[in-house]
């Protein structure tokens, strides 16, 4: 005999005649603003509800990559794998199989043919890309935890979350010494997209021959290798916080290039502290987001009475308006919220206009400008006006 399926409860899918097609009784939903939005009623409340169990769609993605359970279903092909034969191979418990792998077939990452889990697109990209892995490692060693207090950080405009990683005024003093599993994923995030770009900014920077460089904010001191090798003769002096600069002189050990590369501890957030004078360059990458406006505004202001009459300042940095696609401009969005709860509660990714603007008030002019630098960068070649 065939079942019958039992009503839907009120108050639940069934409770707006014509979802299904769209049509929406609403009265919210019927005024006009609402004609622009491409989505359906019905898609737009399925949306909802994955938002509503996100952070459960999360964990169950990263730990089916944690436990190779992604990998398993991957390894079978087109075949696919009973749940009986997934749980003989795996390390966890029958329960805790059962359950991630019914998890992934409601988000999506695998599809059930005849009693068998096949892997689906959704599934190879947790499970291989690149971005996603330093996206997702980054959010939850990083912020996941830290992010249960975003409305504090919110109200409060200060990172109330880095508590959870330690006592520091702003992330970036304390990653020397976070545990190195949470440094290590902050790094392979920050590197992913910086990696990518540098290689095409190198020729951009290097256009006008500079013999002395000064990078801002250097960090691990990548930039600074990569200028040494791109040019024997120039002489390039890396500005962090004196806690960053340890790993930057390490680097540059390794490399051999003690004789080209300085190091200067300066803490930006000092108005009283000044960038120093005589470079021909001033660098900074993915630097300015870390900051408000009112601190990027005194920053660059100082960069600009440190650059000579023909020196250039050139940034590199995320901007989400420009962006080659809408998903790269959903991930900066997000990843401001990490700057607003995490890292120091008052700096963002930010929208091409606002930097601009800060830009103009430091009393800098913006000479030249490229986007897609490295896919998502934009790179602003910068004298004083």
């Amino acid at each position: 005999m065939r079942r019958s399926s039992p009503p839907a409860p009120r108050g639940a899918w069934s409770n707006h005649r014509g979802l299904t097609d769209g049509s929406y009784q609403d009265e919210a939903l019927s005024v006009d603003y609402f004609c622009q939005d491409a989505k359906t009623a019905f898609e737009a409340k399925c949306e909802a509800q994955r938002i509503a169990f996100a952070p459960m769609v999360f964990q169950a993605c990263r730990l089916l990559r944690k436990y190779g359970l992604l990998e398993q279903v991957h390894r079978s092909g087109a075949v696919g794998l009973t749940l009986s034969e997934i749980v003989s191979a795996a390390t966890l418990p029958p329960y805790g199989v059962k359950v991630l792998m019914e998890s992934g077939l409601g988000i999506g990452v695998f599809r059930l043919n005849e009693g068998r889990f096949i892997l689906n697109k959704l599934g190879y990209f947790v499970m291989r890309d690149p971005m996603t892995h330093a996206n997702m490692d980054m959010v939850h060693d990083v912020c996941y935890r830290g992010l249960f207090l975003l409305d504090e950080a919110l109200e409060q405009g200060r990172p109330a979350g880095l508590k959870t990683l330690g006592d520091w005024r702003t992330l970036y003093e304390g990653l020397p010494s976070m545990p190195p599993h949470v440094r290590q994923s902050w790094l392979t995030f920050d590197h992913y997209y910086s990696d990518q770009a540098f290689p095409a900014a190198l020729p951009l920077v290097f256009a006008d021959r500079p013999k002395r460089l000064l990078d801002v904010g250097g960090n691990t001191g990548k930039w600074a290798v990569q200028c040494a090798r791109f040019d024997r003769s120039v002489r390039v002096t890396i500005v962090d916080l004196p806690q960053q600069l340890d790993s930057a002189r390490k680097a540059i050990r390794q490399h051999g290039l003690e004789d080209r590369v300085e190091f200067l501890a300066l803490d930006l957030l000092d108005e009283a502290q000044a960038l120093p004078n005589g470079y021909d360059v001033i660098w900074m990458s993915q630097f300015l987001d870390c900051f408000s406006e009112p601190e990027i505004v005194s920053i660059l202001r100082r960069a600009a009475r440190a650059l000579g009459d023909h020196g250039t300042l050139h940034t590199l940095e995320l901007f989400w308006d420009r962006q080659p696609n809408e998903t790269a401009a959903f991930c900066l969005q997000q990843t401001s919220l990490y700057f607003t709860c995490i890292a120091n509660g008052t700096s963002q990714m930010y929208h091409s206009a606002d930097l601009l603007r800060c830009f103009a008030e430091s009393g800098l002019a913006i000479v030249e400008e490229r986007d897609q630098i490295g896919q998502y960068h934009t790179w602003l070649k910068c004298r004083r006006s």
